[in-house]
Protein backbone atom coordinates (compact mmCIF):
# COMPACT_ATOMS: atom_id res chain seq x y z
CA UNK A 1 0.00 0.00 0.00
CA UNK A 2 1.17 3.31 -0.84
CA UNK A 3 2.53 5.29 2.16
CA UNK A 4 0.20 8.27 3.18
CA UNK A 5 1.37 11.89 1.80
CA UNK A 6 2.34 13.93 4.62
CA UNK A 7 1.78 17.19 2.53
CA UNK A 8 -1.85 19.01 3.09
CA UNK A 9 -4.11 19.75 0.52
CA UNK A 10 -3.83 23.65 -0.49
CA UNK A 11 -6.59 24.82 -2.56
CA UNK A 12 -5.37 28.33 -4.26
CA UNK A 13 -8.46 29.48 -5.00
CA UNK A 14 -12.06 28.46 -4.23
CA UNK A 15 -14.44 29.28 -7.19
CA UNK A 16 -17.81 30.31 -7.24
CA UNK A 17 -18.18 28.58 -11.08
CA UNK A 18 -20.20 25.59 -11.34
CA UNK A 19 -18.22 22.40 -10.85
CA UNK A 20 -19.13 20.11 -13.89
CA UNK A 21 -17.21 17.47 -12.24
CA UNK A 22 -16.76 16.57 -8.99
CA UNK A 23 -15.05 13.97 -6.83
CA UNK A 24 -15.67 13.53 -3.07
CA UNK A 25 -13.54 11.13 -0.85
CA UNK A 26 -12.54 9.09 -3.86
CA UNK A 27 -10.52 5.95 -2.84
CA UNK A 28 -9.22 2.94 -5.18
CA UNK A 29 -7.75 0.10 -3.77
CA UNK A 30 -6.80 -2.80 -6.08
CA UNK A 31 -5.56 -6.47 -4.64
CA UNK A 32 -1.98 -7.60 -6.13
CA UNK A 33 -0.51 -10.54 -5.07
CA UNK A 34 -2.43 -10.98 -1.61
CA UNK A 35 -2.22 -7.19 -0.72
CA UNK A 36 -4.11 -4.00 -0.85
CA UNK A 37 -2.26 -1.34 -3.54
CA UNK A 38 -4.24 2.28 -2.67
CA UNK A 39 -4.02 3.95 -5.96
CA UNK A 40 -6.64 6.77 -4.64
CA UNK A 41 -6.44 7.89 -1.21
CA UNK A 42 -9.69 10.10 -0.51
CA UNK A 43 -9.40 12.45 -3.85
CA UNK A 44 -11.82 15.61 -3.77
CA UNK A 45 -11.79 17.49 -7.05
CA UNK A 46 -13.71 20.40 -8.65
CA UNK A 47 -13.66 21.40 -12.36
CA UNK A 48 -15.86 23.75 -13.61
CA UNK A 49 -17.93 24.47 -16.31
CA UNK A 50 -15.83 25.50 -19.26
CA UNK A 51 -12.53 25.15 -18.11
CA UNK A 52 -9.38 23.00 -19.10
CA UNK A 53 -8.23 21.31 -16.27
CA UNK A 54 -5.05 19.49 -15.89
CA UNK A 55 -4.50 16.73 -13.32
CA UNK A 56 -0.20 16.05 -12.60
CA UNK A 57 1.71 13.63 -11.25
CA UNK A 58 4.91 11.41 -11.82
CA UNK A 59 4.10 7.53 -12.75
CA UNK A 60 2.08 5.84 -10.27
CA UNK A 61 0.42 8.97 -8.67
CA UNK A 62 -3.13 7.96 -9.25
CA UNK A 63 -3.58 9.88 -12.27
CA UNK A 64 -4.73 7.45 -14.79
CA UNK A 65 -6.89 5.21 -12.07
CA UNK A 66 -8.29 8.97 -11.36
CA UNK A 67 -9.47 9.81 -14.63
CA UNK A 68 -11.17 6.07 -15.37
CA UNK A 69 -13.21 6.44 -12.10
CA UNK A 70 -14.60 9.71 -13.42
CA UNK A 71 -16.46 7.68 -15.99
CA UNK A 72 -16.34 4.27 -14.22
CA UNK A 73 -14.36 2.74 -15.85
CA UNK A 74 -13.11 1.71 -12.88
CA UNK A 75 -15.27 1.73 -10.01
CA UNK A 76 -14.15 3.65 -6.92
CA UNK A 77 -13.56 1.41 -3.73
CA UNK A 78 -15.76 4.13 -1.56
CA UNK A 79 -16.34 7.72 -2.52
CA UNK A 80 -18.27 9.47 -4.97
CA UNK A 81 -18.30 10.94 -8.57
CA UNK A 82 -20.88 13.37 -10.01
CA UNK A 83 -21.07 14.67 -13.94
CA UNK A 84 -23.15 17.53 -15.42
CA UNK A 85 -25.37 16.97 -11.67
CA UNK A 86 -25.20 13.23 -12.44
CA UNK A 87 -23.79 11.02 -9.07
CA UNK A 88 -22.59 8.23 -11.71
CA UNK A 89 -21.64 6.14 -8.20
CA UNK A 90 -25.47 6.11 -7.56
CA UNK A 91 -26.19 4.58 -11.22
CA UNK A 92 -23.49 1.87 -10.93
CA UNK A 93 -25.18 -1.15 -9.35
CA UNK A 94 -23.80 -3.84 -7.43
CA UNK A 95 -22.97 -6.45 -10.55
CA UNK A 96 -19.88 -5.28 -12.52
CA UNK A 97 -21.96 -5.40 -15.87
CA UNK A 98 -22.99 -1.46 -16.45
CA UNK A 99 -26.51 0.05 -15.81
CA UNK A 100 -28.41 0.97 -18.79
CA UNK A 101 -28.30 4.37 -16.66
CA UNK A 102 -25.03 4.25 -16.58
CA UNK A 103 -24.23 3.81 -20.05
CA UNK A 104 -26.87 6.58 -20.86
CA UNK A 105 -24.67 9.16 -18.75
CA UNK A 106 -21.32 7.63 -19.70
CA UNK A 107 -22.81 8.42 -23.39
CA UNK A 108 -22.61 12.39 -22.81
CA UNK A 109 -18.38 12.18 -21.48
CA UNK A 110 -16.34 11.56 -24.58
CA UNK A 111 -12.56 10.14 -23.88
CA UNK A 112 -9.37 10.51 -25.52
CA UNK A 113 -6.46 7.56 -25.25
CA UNK A 114 -2.93 7.80 -25.29
CA UNK A 115 -2.66 4.93 -28.09
CA UNK A 116 -5.60 6.14 -29.68
CA UNK A 117 -7.56 2.61 -29.81
CA UNK A 118 -8.74 3.25 -33.62
CA UNK A 119 -9.87 -0.12 -35.40
CA UNK A 120 -7.40 -0.38 -38.05
CA UNK A 121 -9.85 -2.60 -40.62
CA UNK A 122 -12.09 0.32 -39.94
CA UNK A 123 -11.89 3.61 -42.57
CA UNK A 124 -11.25 6.77 -40.37
CA UNK A 125 -15.00 7.64 -41.07
CA UNK A 126 -16.16 4.23 -40.04
CA UNK A 127 -14.45 4.53 -36.25
CA UNK A 128 -15.98 8.04 -35.64
CA UNK A 129 -18.77 6.20 -36.63
CA UNK A 130 -18.46 3.09 -34.39
CA UNK A 131 -19.90 5.06 -31.06
CA UNK A 132 -23.37 6.65 -32.63
CA UNK A 133 -23.56 2.98 -34.16
CA UNK A 134 -23.76 1.82 -30.68
CA UNK A 135 -26.17 4.35 -29.79
CA UNK A 136 -28.67 3.87 -32.73
CA UNK A 137 -28.23 6.63 -34.69
CA UNK A 138 -29.32 6.07 -38.28
CA UNK A 139 -26.79 5.63 -40.97
CA UNK A 140 -27.15 8.99 -43.05
CA UNK A 141 -26.96 10.97 -39.13
CA UNK A 142 -23.80 9.00 -38.66
CA UNK A 143 -22.21 9.93 -41.88
CA UNK A 144 -23.14 13.40 -41.44
CA UNK A 145 -21.87 13.97 -38.32
CA UNK A 146 -18.61 11.84 -38.70
CA UNK A 147 -17.87 14.54 -41.44
CA UNK A 148 -19.01 16.90 -39.44
CA UNK A 149 -16.57 16.42 -37.07
CA UNK A 150 -13.52 15.46 -39.37
CA UNK A 151 -13.84 18.77 -40.45
CA UNK A 152 -13.64 20.42 -36.90
CA UNK A 153 -10.68 18.38 -36.64
CA UNK A 154 -9.07 19.56 -40.26
CA UNK A 155 -9.32 15.75 -41.41
CA UNK A 156 -12.05 16.37 -43.70
CA UNK A 157 -10.01 15.10 -46.66
CA UNK A 158 -9.13 11.65 -44.81
CA UNK A 159 -12.03 10.10 -44.40
CA UNK A 160 -11.94 7.35 -46.48
CA UNK A 161 -8.39 6.49 -45.44
CA UNK A 162 -7.50 3.78 -43.18
CA UNK A 163 -5.45 4.10 -39.48
CA UNK A 164 -2.40 2.66 -41.04
CA UNK A 165 -2.39 5.55 -43.51
CA UNK A 166 -2.12 8.30 -40.90
CA UNK A 167 0.69 9.93 -38.69
CA UNK A 168 0.33 9.67 -35.04
CA UNK A 169 -1.30 13.32 -34.57
CA UNK A 170 -4.37 12.65 -37.61
CA UNK A 171 -4.53 9.43 -35.73
CA UNK A 172 -4.88 11.58 -32.22
CA UNK A 173 -6.96 13.82 -33.76
CA UNK A 174 -9.42 10.99 -35.43
CA UNK A 175 -9.47 9.83 -31.85
CA UNK A 176 -10.58 13.19 -30.21
CA UNK A 177 -13.56 13.45 -33.42
CA UNK A 178 -14.81 10.15 -32.09
CA UNK A 179 -14.48 11.29 -28.74
CA UNK A 180 -17.09 13.83 -29.96
CA UNK A 181 -19.82 11.83 -31.47
CA UNK A 182 -22.22 11.80 -28.70
CA UNK A 183 -22.46 16.24 -28.64
CA UNK A 184 -20.26 15.40 -24.80
CA UNK A 185 -20.51 18.30 -22.26
CA UNK A 186 -17.05 16.49 -20.78
CA UNK A 187 -13.98 15.38 -22.52
CA UNK A 188 -11.15 13.38 -20.55
CA UNK A 189 -8.07 13.31 -21.86
CA UNK A 190 -5.68 10.35 -20.75
CA UNK A 191 -2.16 11.34 -21.43
CA UNK A 192 -3.69 12.76 -25.03
CA UNK A 193 -0.08 13.70 -26.40
CA UNK A 194 2.29 11.64 -23.99
CA UNK A 195 3.22 9.33 -27.38
CA UNK A 196 3.55 12.60 -29.90
CA UNK A 197 6.04 14.70 -30.92
CA UNK A 198 6.64 17.68 -29.42
CA UNK A 199 5.05 20.00 -32.43
CA UNK A 200 2.21 17.33 -32.83
CA UNK A 201 1.81 18.16 -28.83
CA UNK A 202 1.76 21.68 -29.86
CA UNK A 203 -0.68 21.56 -32.54
CA UNK A 204 -3.25 18.92 -30.34
CA UNK A 205 -3.13 20.90 -27.20
CA UNK A 206 -4.54 24.03 -29.42
CA UNK A 207 -6.96 21.88 -31.06
CA UNK A 208 -8.37 20.64 -27.51
CA UNK A 209 -8.34 24.47 -26.60
CA UNK A 210 -10.19 25.47 -29.71
CA UNK A 211 -12.84 23.27 -28.83
CA UNK A 212 -13.38 24.07 -25.57
CA UNK A 213 -13.75 27.43 -26.60
CA UNK A 214 -15.63 27.25 -29.98
CA UNK A 215 -17.83 23.88 -28.16
CA UNK A 216 -17.85 25.29 -24.62
CA UNK A 217 -16.49 21.74 -23.58
CA UNK A 218 -15.36 21.22 -19.78
CA UNK A 219 -12.19 19.19 -20.64
CA UNK A 220 -10.16 16.99 -17.90
CA UNK A 221 -6.29 16.05 -18.95
CA UNK A 222 -4.21 14.03 -17.09
CA UNK A 223 -0.22 14.38 -18.02
CA UNK A 224 3.37 14.28 -16.46
CA UNK A 225 4.23 16.99 -18.50
CA UNK A 226 4.27 20.51 -17.21
CA UNK A 227 4.27 22.17 -20.73
CA UNK A 228 1.03 20.43 -20.50
CA UNK A 229 -0.31 22.58 -17.76
CA UNK A 230 1.42 26.02 -18.83
CA UNK A 231 -0.06 25.71 -22.38
CA UNK A 232 -3.60 25.27 -22.03
CA UNK A 233 -4.86 24.84 -18.54
CA UNK A 234 -6.89 27.42 -16.97
CA UNK A 235 -6.58 25.23 -13.42
CA UNK A 236 -4.29 22.00 -12.21
CA UNK A 237 -4.15 19.52 -9.23
CA UNK A 238 -0.98 18.22 -8.26
CA UNK A 239 -1.16 14.39 -6.98
CA UNK A 240 1.45 12.37 -5.26
CA UNK A 241 0.89 8.87 -4.05
CA UNK A 242 -2.36 9.05 -4.62
CA UNK A 243 -3.62 12.30 -3.20
CA UNK A 244 -4.32 15.71 -4.38
CA UNK A 245 -1.87 17.59 -2.33
CA UNK A 246 -2.23 21.39 -4.57
CA UNK A 247 -5.17 22.61 -6.77
CA UNK A 248 -6.73 25.55 -7.88
CA UNK A 249 -6.67 27.75 -11.08
CA UNK A 250 -2.83 28.01 -12.44
CA UNK A 251 -1.90 31.86 -12.10
CA UNK A 252 -3.60 31.31 -8.44
CA UNK A 253 -1.43 28.40 -7.64
CA UNK A 254 1.84 30.57 -9.08
CA UNK A 255 0.56 32.95 -6.65
CA UNK A 256 0.58 30.49 -3.65
CA UNK A 257 3.55 31.00 -1.39
CA UNK A 258 5.48 27.53 -1.18
CA UNK A 259 3.60 25.97 -4.21
CA UNK A 260 5.25 22.43 -5.24
CA UNK A 261 3.26 23.16 -9.15
CA UNK A 262 4.73 26.54 -9.30
CA UNK A 263 8.33 25.32 -8.32
CA UNK A 264 7.74 22.57 -11.01
CA UNK A 265 6.18 25.04 -13.55
CA UNK A 266 8.63 28.04 -13.08
CA UNK A 267 11.67 25.56 -11.73
CA UNK A 268 14.67 28.28 -10.68
CA UNK A 269 17.56 27.20 -8.45
CA UNK A 270 20.56 29.00 -7.76
CA UNK A 271 22.31 29.12 -3.60
CA UNK A 272 23.79 31.65 -2.05
CA UNK A 273 26.79 32.98 -2.33
CA UNK A 274 27.90 33.79 0.73
CA UNK A 275 26.68 33.86 4.50
CA UNK A 276 25.85 37.60 4.23
CA UNK A 277 23.43 37.65 1.58
CA UNK A 278 19.40 37.36 1.12
CA UNK A 279 17.98 34.93 -1.85
CA UNK A 280 14.87 35.76 -3.13
CA UNK A 281 12.32 34.07 -5.36
CA UNK A 282 10.32 36.58 -7.13
CA UNK A 283 7.04 35.63 -9.29
CA UNK A 284 5.81 37.74 -11.63
CA UNK A 285 2.44 37.78 -13.06
CA UNK A 286 -0.06 40.06 -14.46
CA UNK A 287 0.77 43.71 -15.50
CA UNK A 288 4.12 43.58 -13.59
CA UNK A 289 5.52 40.63 -15.52
CA UNK A 290 6.52 43.73 -18.25
CA UNK A 291 7.44 46.04 -15.60
CA UNK A 292 11.09 46.61 -15.50
CA UNK A 293 10.29 46.05 -11.47
CA UNK A 294 14.14 44.54 -10.72
CA UNK A 295 16.34 47.57 -12.57
CA UNK A 296 14.20 50.15 -10.44
CA UNK A 297 14.95 48.44 -7.04
CA UNK A 298 18.38 48.74 -7.84
CA UNK A 299 18.33 52.49 -8.74
CA UNK A 300 16.05 53.13 -5.63
CA UNK A 301 18.11 51.87 -2.89
CA UNK A 302 21.12 51.76 -5.05
CA UNK A 303 22.11 47.94 -4.36
CA UNK A 304 23.54 45.38 -6.36
CA UNK A 305 21.07 42.55 -7.53
CA UNK A 306 22.37 39.58 -8.94
CA UNK A 307 19.91 37.25 -10.74
CA UNK A 308 20.77 33.51 -9.88
CA UNK A 309 17.86 31.80 -12.62
CA UNK A 310 15.04 32.90 -14.03
CA UNK A 311 11.85 31.37 -16.41
CA UNK A 312 9.48 33.07 -18.01
CA UNK A 313 6.85 31.51 -20.27
CA UNK A 314 2.82 32.17 -21.03
CA UNK A 315 0.37 31.10 -19.46
CA UNK A 316 -3.15 31.09 -20.71
CA UNK A 317 -2.55 34.02 -22.69
CA UNK A 318 -0.36 35.82 -19.82
CA UNK A 319 3.14 36.30 -19.32
CA UNK A 320 4.28 34.30 -16.09
CA UNK A 321 7.52 33.70 -14.43
CA UNK A 322 9.82 33.38 -11.63
CA UNK A 323 13.50 34.89 -10.76
CA UNK A 324 15.41 33.75 -8.41
CA UNK A 325 17.49 36.88 -7.34
CA UNK A 326 20.62 37.63 -4.25
CA UNK A 327 20.94 40.55 -2.44
CA UNK A 328 23.82 42.11 -0.38
CA UNK A 329 22.93 41.90 3.36
CA UNK A 330 21.29 39.40 5.70
CA UNK A 331 17.65 39.49 5.88
CA UNK A 332 16.89 42.42 8.03
CA UNK A 333 19.12 44.57 5.84
CA UNK A 334 16.54 43.79 2.99
CA UNK A 335 13.25 44.59 4.87
CA UNK A 336 12.48 47.41 3.27
CA UNK A 337 13.77 46.40 -0.34
CA UNK A 338 11.52 43.00 -0.19
CA UNK A 339 8.73 45.35 1.27
CA UNK A 340 9.04 47.67 -1.99
CA UNK A 341 8.93 44.01 -4.33
CA UNK A 342 5.83 43.25 -3.12
CA UNK A 343 4.17 46.97 -3.34
CA UNK A 344 4.31 46.07 -6.82
CA UNK A 345 2.16 43.05 -6.90
CA UNK A 346 5.01 40.95 -6.72
CA UNK A 347 4.75 37.17 -4.88
CA UNK A 348 8.16 37.69 -2.92
CA UNK A 349 9.01 34.17 -1.13
CA UNK A 350 12.75 34.41 1.18
CA UNK A 351 14.95 31.11 0.44
CA UNK A 352 16.04 29.40 3.61
CA UNK A 353 15.53 32.42 5.64
CA UNK A 354 11.79 32.20 6.81
CA UNK A 355 12.30 30.76 10.46
CA UNK A 356 15.29 33.08 10.75
CA UNK A 357 13.46 36.22 9.75
CA UNK A 358 10.38 35.48 11.99
CA UNK A 359 8.32 36.64 8.95
CA UNK A 360 4.83 37.35 9.91
CA UNK A 361 1.77 39.75 8.44
CA UNK A 362 2.53 42.04 11.02
CA UNK A 363 5.80 42.76 10.14
CA UNK A 364 4.90 42.66 6.27
CA UNK A 365 2.40 45.45 7.44
CA UNK A 366 5.35 47.37 8.93
CA UNK A 367 7.41 46.87 6.07
CA UNK A 368 4.41 48.21 3.55
CA UNK A 369 4.18 51.54 5.71
CA UNK A 370 7.76 52.13 5.61
CA UNK A 371 7.71 51.86 1.53
CA UNK A 372 4.70 53.60 1.52
CA UNK A 373 6.70 56.70 3.59
CA UNK A 374 9.53 56.46 0.96
CA UNK A 375 11.90 54.47 3.00
CA UNK A 376 15.07 54.25 1.92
Amino acid sequence: MYAPCPAPLRRALDSDGNPVITTSGLTKVYQSRGREVTALDGVDLHVREGEVYGVIGQSGAGKSSLIRCVNLLERPTTGTVSVDGTDLTALAGRGRRASKELREARSRIGMVFQHFNLLSARTVQGNIELPLEILGVSGRERSRKALELLDLVGLADKAKAYPGQLSGGQKQRVGIARALAGDPKVLLSDEATSALDPETTRSILQLLRDLNRQLGLTVLLITHEMDVVKSVCDSAALMKNGRVIESGTVSELLATPGSELAGELFPVTGAATGPDRTVVDVTFHGEAAAQPVISQLSRTYNIDISILGAAMDTVAGRQIGRMRIELPGRYEDNVVPVGFLREQGLQVDIVDAEEDAGIDAELDSEIAALVKDGAK
